[in-house]
């Protein structure tokens, strides 16, 4: 029988420290969420390693590095305000549950939404709000945030998401061709936009409007 908590303390320590996440809170995060219990049951022994996994729809859940690779780049801090594009299996939506004060996420598939929300729920986390939609264009209602996450690849940036931000929010978003990406974060300081580059990336295309056409 597989010992879930030594995996989760295994994982943190030669996929993430040994790759440099620093973040003792991402860190702590990465170690407490219960990565098997967002994918199927017969998933549950590969829960943790060092690799995406399929989730339905054709779609995934990251490999853990990359999570905590994009959840370091949000610098969130407990009280503030993130929204997620692409909620996915939502483990990446408990990751920023753990540590935002509310995290507003977004999946165009209704079934990966309402799989994602009994999960979210089941696990006690109240400071979390999911709807179906386009996550290319952001959650306009609730705007502005503190950081967004886009956990698919985009052409380009969206245009609408850069508007959501607050003033100092962060942007971290996959960008690039369809079968490579490069990891980008963006900066917001008054008109401007300050961007670095956090290295190459392969994610599920983002279709919407500000993304790739169905």
């Amino acid at each position: 029988m597989t010992d879930y908590a030594v995996a989760r303390q295994r994982m943190v320590a030669e996929q993430l420290v040994r790759r440099g996440i620093q973040d003792q809170r991402v860190l702590q995060a990465m170690g407490k969420v219960h990565r098997h219990l967002f994918v199927e049951e017969a998933l549950w022994g590969r829960a943790y390693g060092d690799y995406p996994l399929p989730i339905g729809e054709k779609q995934t859940i990251s490999q853990p590095f990359m999570v905590a690779l994009m959840t370091e780049a949000l610098e969130l801090k407990d009280h503030e305000r993130v929204l997620e594009v692409g909620t996915g299996s939502g483990y990446q939506t408990a990751i920023l549950a753990e540590l935002a004060g509310k995290v507003y996420s977004i999946e165009r598939m209704r079934a990966l939404a309402m799989r994602a929300i009994r999960r979210i729920e089941s696990l006690g986390y109240y400071n979390v709000l999911i709807r179906v939609g386009d996550g290319s264009v952001g959650w306009k209602e609730m705007a502005p945030f503190d950081a967004i996450l886009v956990t698919a690849g985009t052409p380009q940036v969206p245009i609408r998401l850069l508007e959501q931000l607050g003033e100092d929010g962060r942007l971290v978003v996959p960008v690039g061709q369809a079968e490579n990406q490069v990891l980008r974060k963006g900066t917001k300081k008054g008109a401007d936009i300050h961007w670095t580059e956090l290295g190459n990336c392969v994610f599920v295309k983002l279709v919407g409007e500000q993304g790739w056409s169905d």
